[in-house]
């Protein structure tokens, strides 16, 4: 494991940014809305990001004059959002950098959010939230966004991303970045203002709490790659979605394949262990009662919501799920 933790690694988004720079790197990933979505409701949540990113590129000519570009249609159907990332990090601190699998969920959230009420006025928990992007997008419509994640250096990134991203949240909504531990029992341990100046910034206070429990949209991008962290996931997870209001978990994972001396074959052996955690909607009839998974969940198929983000190409690898708590688990 110890050389597994000291490998580097470099996430797929990152291919072309410059390998061997050090320390963080700035990207500006383009939100567009794809011309079979209608702009109406987009055009309600974000025009004023659209048009500021148009106004981002006006220039002068040669004699100072002011240079205005055409207006075209979809001149104001995107916008950027800035995410402070690294190109490469160790493995345990894989959260500093951007994967696929959280522009996928990224795409979904704005799809929601573009198509549908249903995110408004919600409050959201993301787990391992990485960036924050998913979360970030999300903040728009929701009431309040608690974005998770574990380590100084993971959770003063999400925050620095915050900072930078302030004019995409609804101005009554409010967006917190909090350290959660799935290794420890829920709930975390509640600031009672003893602690370090760096653990004060990212503890919960009781009120958040509370809030926590009434979330009922949970987010989760490319957490499936360790086994340990799996369980821990899970288990946390049986301990908070009965709190409160009813909870559903939208969870982006990229299978990843190693070749197997036990199987002789590649194989992806963490998407094997998450599996075994949930039960597939219709798939009652293969379980004893006494036997049933803890969650039921349901794959969604990736046609069903288009690209929004532009920096990416999504494969065949990546799977959305969306996952509930079983109504056989007491």
């Amino acid at each position: 494991m110890d050389g597994e933790d000291s490998s580097e690694v470099m996430s797929e988004v990152h291919v072309g940014c410059p390998p061997h720079s050090s320390g963080p790197h700035i990207s500006r990933f383009t939100i567009s809305l794809p011309p079979e979505v209608e702009p109406s409701r987009y055009n309600e949540l974000f025009e004023a990001e659209a048009a500021a990113s148009v106004r981002e590129v006006l220039t002068l000519d040669d004699d100072g004059d002011l240079v205005l570009p055409r207006r075209s249609k979809q001149s104001t159907r995107c916008f950027n959002v800035t995410i402070q990332h690294n190109i490469t990090s160790l493995i345990p601190s894989v959260g500093l950098q951007v994967w696929k699998a959280e522009l996928v969920l990224a795409d979904f959230v704005m799809h929601k959010m573009c198509t549908s009420s249903d995110f408004n006025g919600i409050i959201s928990l993301e787990l391992g939230a990485g960036t924050g992007l998913a979360g970030i997008l999300l903040s728009r419509v929701a009431w309040t966004v608690f974005l998770t994640d574990h380590g100084n250096y993971i959770l003063d990134n999400c925050a620095k991303n915050v900072q930078l991203n302030s004019g995409v949240f609804s101005h009554q909504g409010s967006v917190h970045v909090r350290d959660l531990n799935w290794m420890n029992p829920w709930p975390p341990i509640f600031s009672l203002g003893n602690s370090s100046a760096s653990q004060e910034r990212y503890s919960w206070n009781s009120s958040e709490l509370k809030e926590v429990q009434r979330a009922s949209v949970l987010l989760a991008a490319d957490v499936i790659y360790s086994d340990d962290l799996t369980d821990a996931l899970f288990h946390t997870l049986k301990r908070l979605m009965p709190l409160g209001s009813k909870k559903v978990l939208y969870l982006a994972l990229e299978k990843r394949y190693n070749f197997s001396l036990n199987d002789l074959d590649v194989v992806a052996n963490g998407y094997s262990h998450f599996r075994s955690y949930i039960m597939e909607e219709g798939e009652h009839r293969r379980f004893e009662r006494e036997s049933f998974p803890a969650f039921v969940g349901k794959c969604i198929d990736l046609n069903e919501f288009p690209q929004y983000v532009r920096e990416y190409d999504r494969g065949n690898d990546v799977e959305l799920w969306q996952i509930k708590r079983s109504e056989n688990e007491s």
